[in-house]
């Protein structure tokens, strides 16, 4: 749950347009938790400055991404965090049984993912 709010915060700062940050599977779970009191997450989301949507993706993203766990963990430090690097390691995922079969990403208005503005190229 922990390792959840550290992602939720992260997300809630990231400005990154159409580069989402992803929880890893285990994560995923904490967050999952997190979001089921839909009062205390909005409570939280506002106190953050920002609501951040729990986006399901695809099953092609049950594969351990690299660069989206890299991503997403410099920006936990960004926000001033120390992520349990464990939790986001493939030997977690592979060692602890969770029950999402697919991975999410964060969606925050104006930031990454569904809702990034389109590219400036």
């Amino acid at each position: 749950m922990s390792e959840a709010l550290k992602f939720v915060a992260a997300a809630a700062l990231n400005r990154a347009a159409g580069l989402a940050l992803r929880p890893s599977r285990v994560v995923d779970e904490g967050w999952h938790a997190l979001i089921t009191d839909t009062k205390a997450y909005a409570d939280l989301c506002r106190l953050l400055g920002r609501f951040v949507h729990h986006v399901p993706e695809t099953p092609a993203t049950k594969e351990h991404d690299p660069a989206a766990v890299a991503r997403t963990l410099n920006a936990i430090r960004e926000a001033g965090h120390e992520p349990d690097e464990y939790l986001w390691s493939l030997e977690a995922q592979s060692a602890v049984l969770v029950s999402a079969d697919c991975m999410h990403s964060e969606c925050t208005d104006g930031g990454s993912a569904c809702a990034a503005p389109p590219s400036q190229v």
